[in-house]
C-alpha cells in the first residue's frame, strides 16, 4: 500500500466556497506541504492541472531540491503539449530528481477550458488524440535507452525521426497513470497505461470499474496497478471527524452550490457526472456510503468525496478499497498542511505501508516528545507510573 498527498496549487482553505479561512498558496506554502509529506513518509504528491492551477511542471521542478524521496505525479496534456516535448521534459525531470517523476495523462473534461487552451476536439476525438500521443511519448522514451529514433504516422498525430539523447532514469519510461470512466477511457487505460485511477466512489462502484478495466487489460495480455483519489477528514473520534466535515461547508451558501453544479453539468466528463450524481447537489444526501462523504463535491470539481472518521474507522475503509485491488491512495484534506500531518500521525500506524520500516527506524535516536519537568522522558506510561518513578 502506497499513500500519496496533494499539492493544492488551486488554493487552500479551512472552509469551502468562501474567502473565510482562505490561505494564499505561494511557493513557501507549497514547499511546506512537500517537505512535510516527504518527512512523514508519503510516497509522493499529486499536482493538479488546469487553468485554475499553477503550472504543475514548474511547481514540481521547484520542489526537487526541497525533498529527498518524494515522487511527483504531474500531468501529460494531449493537445495542449506535444508528445516529443513532454518526453524531453519527463526525461529531464527524471534525471534531475533521480527517478522521482510519475506522469498523469489528463485529457480534460471542460470543453470551454479546452478551447481556451486551443483544443477544439470533442470527447471521443480527444481520446483518439490521447491514444496516439501516449504511443509516441512512450516510444520516444523507450528508444532513448538505445539511442534510436522513432517515427509514427497516425490519424491525429505524426512524428518523423523523433529522438531523445538523454534517457530517463526509470526504464523504459517513467510510469504512466490515468483515470477515466467512459468506455473509450477504460479502453485507453487497458491498452496503454501502468496505473488506472478512479475517484472515490462507493466500494461497489469502484469494484465494477476495476473489473471492467482488468478484463479489458487481460484481453490485451496486460496487468495494471490500481489507485484511488480521495479526500480525508480524520480526527481522534468519529464525532469530532463528522463535526469537522460539517464545519468545512458551514459557510457554503446554496447559490454557490447551484452555480458549481450547473458548471459541472456542462462538462462532458463521465467521471464528473458520476461524482455529481452521488449527491445531486443536496446537503441532506452527503454520506453516500458508510463514512464516505460527498460534501466536498458540492463545489469542487474532480475528486469530491472524503473518508470521514476516527483513525480505526478510516483505516478500515481504506483496507476495504485495498481488498478490491487498490494499491495506491492519493489523499488530500483541508487545510492541506495540517491534514497531511494529522493523517500521517493518526492513520499511518494502522496501515500496511512500506514506509513503516523506514519510519520505525529513524536516523536519530531518542528521546522523542517534549521532556517532562526538564528530567523525564515521555513514554506510553500512565501518570501513576510517572509518579512512582519520581
Amino acid at each position: 500500500m502506497k499513500i500519496f498527498w496533494f499539492i493544492p496549487t488551486h488554493g487552500d482553505s479551512r472552509y469551502l466556497g468562501t474567502t473565510k479561512g482562505a490561505r494564499q498558496v505561494d511557493h513557501a506554502y507549497m514547499k511546506q506541504i512537500a517537505v512535510a509529506a516527504d518527512n512523514l513518509g508519503y510516497e509522493g504528491v499529486l499536482i493538479p492541472t488546469g487553468r485554475s492551477c499553477e503550472d504543475p511542471w514548474i511547481v514540481a521542478a521547484s520542489l526537487i531540491d526541497a525533498t529527498q524521496n518524494l515522487k511527483f505525479l504531474v500531468a501529460l496534456r494531449p493537445g495542449v503539449t506535444t508528445p516529443a516535448l513532454t518526453a524531453r521534459m519527463a526525461a529531464t525531470f527524471d534525471r534531475l530528481s533521480n527517478g522521482r517523476v510519475l506522469l498523469n495523462l489528463v485529457t480534460g473534461g471542460d470543453e470551454e477550458e479546452l478551447r481556451g487552451d486551443g483544443v477544439y476536439e470533442d470527447h471521443s476525438t480527444r481520446y483518439e488524440t490521447a491514444s496516439e500521443y501516449v504511443q509516441i511519448w512512450r516510444e520516444i522514451l523507450t528508444h532513448s535507452h538505445t539511442g534510436e529514433s522513432f517515427s509514427f504516422k497516425g490519424k491525429r498525430l505524426q512524428v518523423d525521426n523523433a529522438k531523445l539523447l538523454y534517457p530517463p532514469v526509470q526504464a523504459p519510461y517513467p510510469p504512466l497513470w490515468f483515470g477515466g470512466s467512459s468506455d473509450v477511457a477504460t479502453d485507453l487505460a487497458a491498452a496503454q497505461v501502468d496505473t488506472y485511477l478512479t475517484w472515490g466512489e462507493p466500494p461497489e462502484a469502484v469494484a465494477e470499474k476495476i473489473a471492467v478495466v482488468r478484463e479489458k487489460a487481460a484481453q490485451k495480455g496486460r496487468q495494471l496497478n490500481y489507485g484511488i483519489r480521495l479526500h480525508v477528514i480524520v480526527r481522534e473520534t468519529n464525532d469530532e471527524a463528522w463535526a469537522a466535515a460539517n464545519a468545512l461547508i458551514q459557510h457554503l451558501d446554496d447559490a454557490t452550490i447551484a452555480a458549481a453544479q450547473q458548471k459541472f453539468a456542462q462538462m462532458d466528463s463521465i467521471g464528473q457526472q458520476r461524482m455529481a450524481a452521488l449527491h445531486g447537489g443536496k446537503r441532506d444526501q452527503l454520506e453516500v456510503s458508510p463514512n464516505l462523504w460527498a460534501g466536498i463535491g458540492l463545489v469542487r470539481g474532480g475528486a469530491g468525496t472524503a473518508l470521514v472518521g476516527d483513525p480505526e474507522t478510516v483505516a478500515a475503509r481504506i483496507q476495504a478499497y485495498a481488498d478490491l485491488g487498490i494499491e495506491t491512495f492519493i489523499f488530500s484534506g483541508y487545510p492541506h498542511l495540517e491534514e497531511s500531518i494529522r493523517f500521517a500521525e493518526l492513520v499511518f500506524p494502522l496501515l500496511p505501508l512500506e514506509t513503516q520500516k523506514k519510519l520505525a527506524q529513524p536516523n536519530l535516536t531518542g528521546p522523542f516528545g517534549e521532556i517532562i519537568a526538564n528530567n523525564y522522558v515521555p513514554t506510553a506510561a500512565t501518570s501513576t507510573q510517572l509518579e512512582e518513578a519520581v
